[in-house]
């Protein structure tokens, strides 16, 4: 079994991990029914992990024991983004930056960091707790900032989701490589 693969089952089966993960990060891995079934341009199949309150899901790309496996994110408007070059990647990310879908709406890290802070002052404390108990290595905020626009990058053209035998156009990219 991957370290990926491990850490899924690890939160699937320790209820105060998942409990850690939906909330404040909103990585939920009971909320697994994506609003719509899609599919990759390049036939990888998806496999949803866990879902967020506003209807989006989060998609293990690839199949069980393969080399890669990204996380794909979908949120519930039509527009997707890889988030992870694998779990533990993605996972490492929802935790040091639980407001990361906040930062496509052009917030500074720091704005969004004071305000999880003056909600949940303990949240420093939580997050260092949350990382040590999944064996993941911290990161600051800014590096996992610079990892998810890393690897989001990446998200076209094989990793656009797409609603199959439907005239819906492709999904959008949630971090647009061109802001203009």
């Amino acid at each position: 079994m991957t370290a990926p693969d491990d850490l899924l089952l690890r939160i699937e089966q320790e209820p105060s991990l998942a409990a850690a993960l939906a909330w404040p990060g909103d990585f939920d891995v009971e909320r697994r029914d994506p609003v719509e079934d899609l599919a990759l341009p390049t036939g990888i199949p998806l496999h949803p992990i866990a879902g967020c309150g506003a209807g989006g899901t989060y998609f293990l790309c690839g199949e069980a024991g393969a080399e890669e496996r990204p996380v794909l994110y979908a949120d519930s408007e039509g527009q997707a983004a890889l988030i992870g070059a694998d779990l533990v990647e993605a996972v490492t990310l929802v935790v040091v930056l639980p407001f990361w879908r906040d930062l496509t709406k052009g917030f500074a890290i720091s704005e969004l960091g004071s305000d999880i802070r003056a909600d949940h002052p303990d949240f420093d404390a939580e997050r260092d707790r949350l990382l040590h108990a999944l064996g993941l290595a911290p990161v600051s905020e800014e590096e996992a900032a610079v990892r998810l626009l890393a690897v989001a990058a990446r998200t076209a053209p094989d990793y656009v989701p797409h609603v199959p035998d439907d005239e819906h156009l492709p999904y959008e990219l949630l971090f647009p490589s061109d802001p203009a």
